[in-house]
């Protein structure tokens, strides 16, 4: 019988509530599938997400961008430098702005001039680190309110949305402590809660990528630039033109992240990023290449953060290790099933020692949820390897006219 996208999708998602709400009844801790802590989550994977779908951009039209961090650091200043002045909207728009100047950087020197894509987007991170902290000292170190590492706080912000028609009777139902039913609707009801209108923009660009890329002739010929850019220009793409315009947008992309953590935070401040650049690369790895694993790999990366954050009495450390024992174990299952016995045992090893920790344990250092984000995606990578495939000529220089 075969099993449509659409029947694998509902099933993975079913597993994954099952799995959240075994975990939540065993622990008791309401706060694994509560509305605040699902709302806080996409919050968090805002910027991750914007990363990761930067770089789908890029990578699918054959330009590596190892400067998503750089260009997210530009975004972060160029929201704190106009939304202490102008607000924060002008914020949002300068921090949209400087990154794609970093997207733009990139193109010229990789596609124009050739240089090596990993070593430009090195040069990119780097230049920005610098050029930023440079820039603090210059202009926000007399300002009232600055410094030489911050901006002053940014004035304004931007709207949250609730719908407490639909927000309230879920979050009603979630606190009634079903199995799987109130999970259920706890999940439901943290889209609906305090949602920041950054949050709804980053899904529906989640959304339009998806089907700008792979639903329209614009897409393809984008596409066909990272898969065979010499097959694509022997048909008349103008290959260059579309390595341009996807790498600008890619650095468009990477510094509205940036500036959504400005805005968040209120404030600019030197080495706000903290690597979300990097990690959003990995979670388009996660997601091979495409929005939808992309955007799940950062609400994975959100939805820990979150966790560890709220965490008060080490409740939520210690029922995240369960919920990571019973994705290894099932796991572990699926490639026994699959005869990839050595990987199984190793995987079902694993899932025993985590059974165990949480057996033996009552707390964790917060450092565990912390490195829990990275340990899940070298699993995916080390398990799914065989099925991720990026496009056949990403980092392959293109010179027109030129034979492969």
């Amino acid at each position: 019988m075969n099993i449509t996208k659409q029947q694998k999708l509902i099933s993975i998602l079913g597993v994954g509530i099952a799995i959240l709400s075994i975990t939540r009844t065993i622990t008791s801790n309401g706060d694994l599938t509560s509305a605040v802590t699902i709302s806080q989550a996409l919050g968090f994977a805002v910027p991750i997400g914007l990363a990761g779908l930067a770089g789908i951009w890029s990578e699918r039209a054959g330009v590596v961008n190892i400067g998503l961090e750089g260009m997210m650091i530009l975004g972060t200043f160029g929201a704190g430098w106009a939304g202490y002045q102008w607000g924060a909207w002008a914020g949002l728009v300068a921090g949209v702005v400087f990154g794609g100047l970093g997207g733009l950087l990139l193109a010229v020197a990789s596609v124009s001039f050739g240089v090596d894509q990993i070593i430009a987007g090195t040069a990119i991170n780097l230049l920005a680190t610098g050029l930023t902290k440079f820039l603090a000292i210059l202009l926000f170190t007399d300002a009232p309110g600055g410094g030489q590492a911050q901006s002053p706080p940014i004035t304004g912000e931007i709207p949250t949305i609730t719908i407490n028609a639909i927000a309230d009777p879920l979050i009603a139902l979630h606190d009634k402590g079903l199995f799987f039913i109130s999970d259920t609707a706890g999940l439901l009801s943290g889209l609906f809660f305090q949602l920041s209108l950054l949050t709804v923009i980053t899904a529906l660009l989640f959304i339009g990528t998806a089907w700008l890329l792979w639903r329209t002739r614009f897409g393809l010929r984008l596409r066909s630039a990272g898969e065979n850019p010499w097959a694509a220009d022997s048909l008349g793409v103008k290959v260059t033109t579309y390595k341009y315009m996807a790498v600008t947008i890619s650095g468009l992309l990477a510094g509205l992240g940036g500036a959504y953590l400005s805005i968040a935070s209120t404030i600019y401040r030197n080495g706000q990023t903290a690597g979300r650049g990097f990690i959003g690369l990995a979670t388009m790895i996660f997601g091979n290449w495409r929005p939808g694993g992309t955007g799940a790999g950062a609400i994975m990366f959100g939805y820990i953060d979150t966790l560890r954050l709220i965490d008060s009495d080490n409740k939520n450390v210690r029922g995240l290790i369960l919920i990571g024992a019973l994705v290894v174990l099932l796991i572990a299952v699926f490639l026994l099933r699959s005869a990839r016995r050595s990987t199984g045992i190793g995987f079902a090893l694993l899932g025993a020692v985590l059974v165990g920790a949480f057996l033996v344990a009552s707390n964790f250092p917060p450092e565990v949820a912390q490195v829990a984000p990275y340990i899940t995606t070298l699993l995916v990578l080390a398990t799914a390897s065989q099925n991720l495939r990026p496009p056949a000529a990403d980092g392959a220089p293109f010179r027109k006219g030129e034979s492969h």
